[in-house]
Order: C-alpha cells, then structure tokens, then sequence
C-alpha cells in the first residue's frame, strides 16, 4: 500500500493568525485613563484626609458656642452719671437682631461682607477680590477673611496670623455654617465682636461711645461702630474722633453701594454726625487715684457699677479755667503745669480733680502724688497752735526783724509797724510775726502735730523754718487739711467713691467718718483770719463778689511754687501753679495766678 503523501503545512497560517488579531475587540485607551483617574483620586482624597488631620488635630472643641471668657468690668461714672472710665472687659445685654436698626447689621455687612447672605463661609469671590486689591496696592489694603471665619477667630482661635490658623479659621467657618443660621450668626457676632476701649459687642459699645443702647442707636452711629472691628483700638471713638469720623464716612459710602440708604440719606447723616463729649477730658486723674485701692475694697470677681463723688459739670469748669490760664496769664509768666482739688468739708467727698494741664500727655497726678514747700499756705497750722495755747487773734505779736542762729527770715515789701494783731499777722503773712507765733505755740513740734492731727502728713523740719512751710506735702493733703477750717473743726479723709453696686446689688463702700480735731471756737477762729486774708490781705484777688471767702495764699522760694488754698460755705478749692523742673515762674505768687485761678472756678462754679 502506498503512503499517503504528508499534508504540508498552509502557507497561510501568517495570514490567518493576521487576521484573528484583528478580529479581536481593541484594547481601549480610555481604561488607562481611567485607572489613572481612580489612582489619581484616592491618593488626593488621602492628601486631602492628611491635610486636614495635620490641620484639625488640634481644633478646639467644637461642640456649641463657648461661653465668654473675660476679666471682672469696672464701670465708674460721675455723681451725675456720666460716663468717667471703664477697666476690664465691658459687656451690655444680649441683642436680638429683629430688636436692633436694620442700618446696623445692614452697615456691618456692607464694610465686611457683602456676600454674608450667599456664601458657605469661605467666600472665593470676596478673597479673589481682595488679592487683586492688595497686588495692584503694592500691600494689603483688603481681607479676605468673611464674618463667619471672623466669628470663628473670635470664638476658638487666638489672633496669630499663620497658615495653620487661617486655615483651622476656614475649617471652623464652614461648621459654624452648617451648625447655625445666618440670623443667628449675626446675632453673635454682634453680641461677641470686640469694638475697642473695652467693650464687648454691640450694645456696650453703643452704651459706651454713645450713650444709649444698640436698640436706639441712629444711622450714623450703627455706621461707627461697624467701621470698629477693622481696628478697634485705632477707630476708638474716645480716643480718636477724627479717625473714627472718616471710618464712619467710609461705612455710609458702603452701605449706598450696596443699596442699603440712598446718597441723599448719607449726605444727610453726614451733616448729623457728632461724637459725644465725654464728661471729662481730664478725669483720668480723678479716675486713677478713685479706683487705686479697688481689689482690697471690693474683693471678688463680680461685675462693679461705681458713682463717684465727682461732679462732671465743676469737672469740666476745672479744667476749661485751668487751661485758660496756663494757655494766656500762665505762659507769659513762665508756668507750665497746675493742680486743681475741689473738696467737700463736710465729707471729704472729691468734687474735682486736675492733676496737671493734659492728662493725654502726661499721667503723673500733680494733685497727689507731687511733693512740694507749700510755703506760707502751712502758716494756719502754727496759728492754730497757738489758738490751741490760748492766743486769740486779736492778740498783739511784734513783726519786727527776727535771727535765729545766722537765719533771718525776711517780709517781702511788708514794712515792720513793731505790733500787729494775729489776725493781722496772717492776713498779711508777715514772715517775722509768723516765727514769733510759732514759738508762742510752743515750737516746730505743736505746729506738726496740728497739721497732723488735720490729716496733712508730710516731712516737716523740726526747726523754725516750718513756720514759713519749708515741709513738703501734696495738694490733696492740703485742701482736705483746710475742710476743718470750714466745717467747724472736723477731720476729713478724702475720697471718691459715693456708691456701688454689683450685679444689681448695692455694695457697703468703706468711708472714714469726720472726726474732732479742733475745738469748735478755734475753728470759727480760724476761719474768721482767713476771711481777713481774702478781705484786706494778700489773697484779695480771691474774693467773689456777694460771697465771703476765706483761704491762704503760699508762694517758695524764687518762686518756684505758687498756692492757694481757700473755700467759701463747705466747699473747698485748693490750686498749685509751677512747673515739673521746678524752674522759677516770673513773679507768680501765691496771691496772684492761683488767687485769680480760685475766683474764676468759683463764679463759674456759682
């Protein structure tokens, strides 16, 4: 049998396997991009999951709005009510936003964020805009940031600026978002947001610049105190009006762009806009020596309401008279700073206190704190010595020439006339007769324990100068040592607090009653050679027409130091004119500026 010849193998094998290949369904491009795509996402999703652990993990907790944490207030006003100073943390009651003028929230979104309604609480148009703002600017002239991210700084965070903190603010801004509408997020923002000079939202603002309450604050205040959160400190009211003024300008120009008032509203505001006053420009004096011994009077953490003993219309007489006539008289004759007291003598209660010419520029309390020769304004002390050892003042005491030890005291242009009265004496201030009334009261020692014994404390020489005041002492001192010359003998401790209150609730205020220090018919004494010195002796350019006034004038050596200390019914007004290098005036005497200077408060006063 034949084989069957082998098969061999079709050439067209290549053209087959060719063709089975192209058969099959192409392989897409697109699964690769997809995977890629997959890949791509969730390694940026753990980017995203690694950013935020690395910026949450140490968030504050989040869990409700924290309460607010703040230093006790003091708020201390005038015996009238006027606003004098605050310190701590200032907060006023809780707004409702559908309580308060619409121009308010209206003015705070217009400067801040116009975009509040719309946003999530990060606003990318509102950044956007800001950084073409600031790069055209050269500076930051813009922020981004919306009321949401600055509520969230304000509730949770501290005020460093760092990446980490803008963005923890931005995390926190969108779950405030989520947790609380729009209405109440401005509620507490209003109630929350710092607005300067202490105070604490809203309502304590208003109370505090203005006057009222946030419920009854016009257009053009809501307008400044939106301008305050930008800078709180440089927009202050108080300290600065002309700033806060254009910040307020700015405001109003906001709210017409947005459509909030028309241009004819904002012309109109403009026209209105008046800062108060304060009660007292210069009361910072009277406000730090009233609230010195605070913590040991009032101890705790309550919240404290104080009246002071001050009267802000006498306040403001004060210190309108004092500049008058360091501004005119004063700079002529080479004086450059006062001191003013007004005290009571039938309390001890302070009425008005300038301790220098600008509290602004310099704090130093001239009135209490400022040691200085009162000169022969210390003279009642050794009179009244000698009352005490049974001179009277119709008594004869030579006023001739007098040495003792190589010193001699002169009189000035006084001609000896060999006997003159006591009353005479003092009403003239002959120096000679005051030496010999003090040794008749039995020396330097009886003369310090009078003064003493009146509350005036200071460092007295145990030597016949005392006589002519060469001690040293404080304004404040002085005029309350004088209130026993008014009151009928009785010692008085200054003071300045009239009342307080915490919570609502009144507060015992420690006060030191009038004492006896003299006897009743030395005091009329006194009182009665006092009035001689305003009738007839140096301090005639004192009196006050249809009044009997009593005082003393006191003038140091060279003139470095010039006083009056006088008073008419129980009010007493003491007055120091110099200058803080002690550097001698032109010829100013106690007699002359502080008498004048004594007269002019009074009948501004009367």
């Amino acid at each position: 049998m034949k084989p069957r010849p082998r098969r061999p193998a079709p050439l067209a094998a290549p053209a087959a396997a060719a063709r089975a290949e192209a058969a099959r369904p192409p392989r897409r491009r697109g699964r690769s991009l997809l995977g890629w795509l997959v890949q791509g996402l969730v390694w940026g999703g753990l980017a995203v999951c690694a950013f935020l652990l690395f910026f949450a993990w140490d968030l504050p907790r989040v869990d409700g709005i924290p309460a607010a944490t703040r230093r006790p207030s003091v708020t201390l006003t005038s015996a009238d009510g006027a606003m004098l100073a605050t310190q701590g943390d200032l907060y006023g009651q809780t707004v409702r936003l559908r309580d308060l003028p619409p121009a308010l929230p209206a003015a705070l979104m217009a400067v801040e964020d116009r975009r509040f309604r719309s946003h999530w609480g990060i606003d990318p148009v509102g950044l956007a805009r800001a950084a073409l703002a600031n790069w055209k600017a050269g500076e930051v002239v813009q922020g981004g940031s919306t009321l949401t991210q600055q509520l969230a700084k304000n509730l949770f965070l501290t005020a460093e600026r760092t990446t980490r903190r803008k963005v923890q603010e931005a995390l926190l801004a969108l779950w405030l978002e989520r947790r609380f509408s729009k209405d109440q997020l401005l509620e507490i923002y209003l109630n929350r947001v710092y607005l300067g000079a202490g105070a604490y939202g809203v309502d304590a603002a208003a109370r505090l610049f203005f006057g009222v309450p946030a419920r009854r604050v016009n257009l053009w205040q809501a307008a400044m105190l939106a301008g305050l959160p930008k800078a709180p400190s440089r927009y202050n009211p108080r300290a600065a009006p002309d700033l806060a003024t254009a910040r307020a300008s700015e405001v109003l120009e906001a709210m017409v762009e947005t459509g909030a008032i028309t241009q004819g509203q904002m012309g109109a505001e403009l026209g209105r806009m008046r800062i108060p006053a304060p009660a007292s420009r210069q009361a910072g004096w009277f406000a730090d020596w009233a609230l010195e011994d605070l913590a040991e009077t009032f101890p705790g953490n309550a919240d404290l309401m104080l009246r002071a003993t001050l009267n802000a219309k006498l306040q403001a007489v004060v210190e309108a008279r004092l500049e008058a006539l360091l501004a005119g008289p004063g700079a002529r004759a080479g004086v450059t700073q006062g001191a003013v007291v007004v005290l009571d003598a039938a309390t001890g209660a302070i009425r008005a206190m300038a301790g220098g010419r600008d509290f602004r520029t310099s704090q130093f309390n001239r009135a209490t704190a400022a040691r200085r020769q009162p000169g022969s304004a210390f003279k009642p002390f050794v009179f009244l010595a000698a009352l005490e050892k049974g001179m009277r003042p119709e008594d004869d005491v030579s006023d001739a020439p007098v040495s003792l030890g190589g010193w001699s005291p002169g009189n000035g242009q006084w001609r000896p006339r060999g006997e003159i009265s006591m009353e005479e004496a003092l009403a003239q201030s002959v120096n000679t007769a005051a030496v010999r009334v003090l040794f008749r009261a039995g020396g330097p020692r009886a003369a310090a324990e009078a003064a003493r014994r009146l509350g005036l404390d200071g460092r007295f020489p145990n030597d016949a100068s005392i006589a002519l005041g060469t001690g040293e002492v404080t304004l404040l001192d002085l005029t309350a040592a004088y209130a026993g010359f008014a009151n009928g003998g009785l010692r008085v401790t200054p003071f300045g607090i009239a009342g307080a209150s915490a919570t609502g609730a009144a507060l015992r205020v420690p006060r030191v009653a009038p004492v006896r220090a003299m006897a009743t018919e030395d005091a009329a004494a006194m009182r009665r050679m006092l009035e001689a010195v305003v009738a007839r002796g140096t301090g005639r350019a004192a009196s006050v027409g249809g009044r009997v006034v009593a005082g003393k004038t006191g003038t140091t050596q060279d003139f470095r130091d010039a006083w009056f200390v006088g008073f008419f019914g129980t009010t007493v007004i003491g007055i120091w004119l110099g200058n803080d290098d002690a550097r001698p005036m032109d010829s100013v005497s106690g007699g002359s500026l502080p008498a004048r200077l004594f007269r002019d408060i009074t009948e501004a006063a009367l």
